[in-house]
């Protein structure tokens, strides 16, 4: 029966290994399953049996518990430096005009490019403000 025991030893590993580079949290219940279906082998039960225990502790612990861990390890939004320049002031250095695609503005010593939130033109020279980022755009409204 030692070749039951090394099957199993050699699922667990896998199954990590999955985990680890998945990160999906759905094969580390097939590692507990198969450390089931360990215990059940150095029990003596036959290889039936294993795989009903393996089977049914995978498949209930998947079904029970990963929703519950996915809310708990929920990946949490991070706001990046340039999301602070929401609400700031941009000197408008190249005129603002979507339907061109032009548009450049100055803000904390960077130029970006710049579109209207609304589509009006906005002059060089004008303050507009930061609306929102998409990309690698700020969008803007004229002030």
């Amino acid at each position: 029966m030692l070749g039951m025991e090394i099957l199993w030893l050699a699922g667990i590993v896998a199954f990590i290994i999955l985990e680890a580079v998945t990160y999906q949290l759905i094969s580390i219940w097939f590692v507990i399953g198969a450390i089931g279906g360990l215990i059940a082998a150095m029990c003596g039960v036959d290889f039936y049996v294993q795989m009903a225990v393996f089977l049914a502790i995978s498949i209930l612990l998947l079904i029970l518990l990963r929703p519950v861990s996915m809310k708990l390890i929920k990946k949490q939004d991070f706001k990046s430096n340039a999301d602070s320049l929401i609400g700031k002031s941009i000197l408008v250095t190249q005129e603002v005009n979507n339907i061109k695609g032009t548009g450049q503005g100055k803000v904390n010593g960077m130029v970006w490019t710049v579109r209207s939130e609304t589509d009006e033109t906005i002059a060089a020279g004008e303050l507009a403000e930061i609306k929102r980022i998409e990309g690698v755009k700020l969008i803007v409204k004229k002030q």
